[in-house]
């Protein structure tokens, strides 16, 4: 006989969407426990899986790096690209700073 019991349970999601800072409401919950619990279900079909023998691959296509050579080419003269910009320092762009840091 199958083991009906449900592989996570709402309190289970409760204390995790908690600690992840969620705030859900009931009928999200209960959502979200169905969804959890039957991609648990799916794991555990997985695990059942006999992978004796297989190859453990990282990628299920080939990667290949599309490689060219760096060649140097027109580009706009900084001078007359920097005396555009609002504020310039030092033959860069001056942006304002990140909020919460002060100068």
């Amino acid at each position: 006989m199958p083991d009906e019991s449900p592989r996570i349970t709402v309190d289970e999601v409760s204390k995790v969407a908690t600690l992840a800072r969620l705030i859900l409401t009931d009928e999200e919950l209960s959502t979200a426990t169905a969804e959890l619990s039957a991609m648990l279900d799916h794991f555990a079909d997985i695990d059942g899986l006999d992978l004796d023998g297989i190859e453990p691959m990282m990628q299920p296509t080939p990667l290949a790096n599309v490689m060219r050579d760096d060649v140097v080419g027109v580009t706009l003269n900084r001078e007359e690209v920097l005396s555009q910009a609002p504020l310039a320092e030092d033959g860069r762009f001056r942006v304002p700073p990140i909020v919460g840091i002060e100068e």
